[in-house]
């Protein structure tokens, strides 16, 4: 059993509140009617096994979840190899390089690249 609760009833939308695309879909997801539960990833922060869980759930290796195009990324962690463990601990100290929006359904995940997406659900 999984360590993040989800809800037939409510998306879960973890979100950058700095990010344009984050603001967008928290904004579209409350106009379609959706009940929401967003969660700041830069205020609560992912444990080990939720990162794990949320790669699963996206069916991605665990380094699947990192913002490659972050600037961040391309200026420290680039040219680097690293242990799935070594990702997770890099996520937990720097949420800003989480790939997001994601949101969850019910057993449905998915990275956001539009707003519109959530209606995939």
């Amino acid at each position: 059993m999984g360590e993040i609760a989800t809800s037939n009833r409510a998306l879960i939308l973890f979100y950058n509140p700095n990010s344009i695309i984050g603001k967008q879909v928290l904004a579209y997801a409350k106009a379609e009617g959706y009940a929401v539960r967003d969660v700041d990833i830069l205020k609560t922060p992912f444990t080990g096994t939720q990162l794990e869980e949320l790669a699963d759930k996206l069916h991605l290796k665990i380094d699947g979840l990192v913002n490659k195009e972050h600037p961040d990324f391309k200026t420290h962690f680039e040219y680097s190899t690293f242990s799935d463990d070594d990702w997770i601990k890099i996520m937990r100290k720097n949420p800003h390089l989480i790939k997001e929006p994601i949101v969850l359904l019910g057993d449905k995940t998915i990275h956001v690249n539009t707003p519109s997406d959530i209606l995939k659900l």
